[in-house]
């Protein structure tokens, strides 16, 4: 018996041995030479929300990031905003992986791939333990910045069957104005999401978006570039009846 009892002790040593090199290292060496993405480099470009933050909280903002310059302030949004994410367990309600079953992809966007885990707010990646809220990893700019701050302090106002708790420690006295903490844990959340090359720009941000990508200077009628008159096999369509932009019939 003792003879089988040394045999089967070192089987068991042995197999957790190739336990750990087949599960354990060998998946280490395909991603050792990845590249992970440091704060700098991902604070080198700022979501539309972030910018409209500046904007909409000016007082507040000035109090939370003072004269620092916007990769600056959102770096440091990003820091505080990430560990209040961790420390407050939003993981637990929430996670951070779009699956490749069920309906995840027609609700959430693309599924979850590697290359938007290798940074350093994804290490340890946040995916979650359960979905009693929403996936959140594709939420970025889904809902406006005055969406996060009236949901924040009080969920249900904004999503009447949440069962999230308030968090009023992320305000201001007055309980309307993020505090600190209320602005970086938004511009976290606002960010989650924005590396896809869809942007995430909504109606909300038509603004930024506007100063962003400006409109291209149109000729004046009867300029330079006037156009042809149409039914002269120009391509264009025929006007619209004199009187009516919407194209109906012009009433008598």
């Amino acid at each position: 018996m003792e003879r089988f009892s040394f045999v089967f002790l070192v089987a068991g040593l042995l197999f957790f041995a190739l336990a750990f090199v087949v599960s354990g290292w060998l998946p280490m060496l395909s991603v050792q030479d990845l590249e992970v993405r440091s704060l700098e480099q991902l604070s080198s470009e700022q979501p539309l929300e972030f910018l409209e933050l500046k904007d909409q909280y000016p007082e507040a903002w000035k109090k939370a990031f003072g004269d620092k310059s916007d990769a600056a302030a959102f770096t440091e949004a990003l820091t505080i905003g990430h560990r209040t994410y961790v420390a407050e367990a939003c993981w637990h309600c929430h996670s951070q992986q779009i699956r490749p079953w069920g309906n995840d992809e027609a609700r959430y966007g693309r599924r979850s791939y590697p290359e938007e885990y290798h940074n350093v707010l994804n290490m340890p990646p946040l995916w979650g333990t359960r979905r009693i809220g929403p996936d959140l990893i594709r939420r970025g700019g889904k809902m406006s910045n005055d969406w996060h701050v009236a949901h924040f302090y009080h969920p249900p106002d904004v999503s009447p069957r949440s069962v999230m708790p308030s968090y009023p420690w992320f305000y201001e006295a007055d309980g309307l104005t993020p505090n600190k903490t209320g602005l970086s844990i938004i511009t976290y959340v606002q960010w989650l999401g924005s590396w896809e090359p869809t942007p995430n720009e909504t109606i909300h941000a038509v603004g930024l978006i506007d100063r962003s990508y400006p409109a291209p200077v149109m000729q004046p009628p009867g300029g330079a570039g006037a156009a042809k008159a149409p039914g002269k096999d120009d391509g264009t369509a025929p006007a619209a009846p004199e009187g009516d932009v919407w194209g109906e019939e012009k009433k008598p």
